[in-house]
């Protein structure tokens, strides 16, 4: 039997090498029966050069952007650079956590068998608005109430899962429940908080321009849902300065 593939099987290989590098990591999405919204981590799809060959394809998108709104990037110095600027911003910083795998976050036993309430910040949140894709910054409060059987991770290591889950265009509802969701995984405790203050900028630049409004969501699971004294410990804790 001959090895040689047929025409139209080299023919989309071809066309497959030859389309954007979005159109090839959608379609490696889709045909993995993978969702791909604004607040997905798709890093598992993305081959080795290919942030490279994105940021760049998104640096040309966003030229066109430029142009649609008659700016002349041409003659105007503080254009001239914008359209990659911002690629890079969008792909290594704002929406970073969609493109990079989760960090290395090192784990060690509760051999001291710790069970008392742990409070982690406030730690600063950089995120945007994926309606309108307007930056949201905040703070986030983690409370955990460990056991015997859970896992024990760094200070540092809080900021940095954050850091990760937040740097995506998202509402802040889903985000926090993303985050709850990502450390219940890894610590396994027995109770779970995080508090999220935020400014959504979507409210202080267009629409009412209200400058003043914050939003503030909570997420309580296994001992903070079900015992009032161990929530309101945290809630006073994560109050003081």
């Amino acid at each position: 039997m001959s090895s040689i593939a047929p025409i139209d099987s080299l023919e989309a290989d071809r066309h497959a090498a030859s389309a954007a590098v979005s159109d090839r990591i959608r379609r490696r999405l889709i045909e993995a029966r993978q969702r791909f919204h604004a607040n997905d981590n798709i890093s598992a799809f993305i081959g080795q050069g290919e942030l490279d060959e994105l940021r760049a394809e998104v640096q040309s998108r966003l030229h066109e952007v430029l142009q649609a709104l008659v700016i002349d990037t041409e003659s105007d110095h503080n254009t001239a650079d914008t359209a990659r600027r911002v690629a890079r911003m969008f792909v290594d910083e704002v929406f970073h956590g969609r493109y990079a795998p989760a960090p290395e976050v090192t784990a060690f036993p509760n051999v001291s068998r710790l069970n008392e309430l742990l409070i982690v910040g406030p730690v600063s949140v950089r995120s945007a608005c994926s309606h309108h894709l307007c930056p949201i910054l905040g703070k986030i409060w983690i409370g955990v109430l460990p056991n015997a059987a859970s896992d024990l991770i760094g200070l540092s290591k809080y900021a940095r899962l954050v850091n990760w889950v937040m740097s995506r265009p998202q509402i802040q509802e889903e985000a926090v429940v993303m985050l709850a969701d990502e450390l219940e995984r890894r610590i396994r405790p027995d109770g779970l908080a995080v508090i999220m203050e935020a400014n959504h900028f979507c409210l202080h630049w267009r629409g009412v321009k209200d400058a003043d409004a914050l939003m503030k969501s909570s997420v309580m699971r296994g001992s903070f849902l079900k015992d009032a004294v161990l929530r309101s410990e945290f809630l006073n804790l994560m109050r003081q300065p």
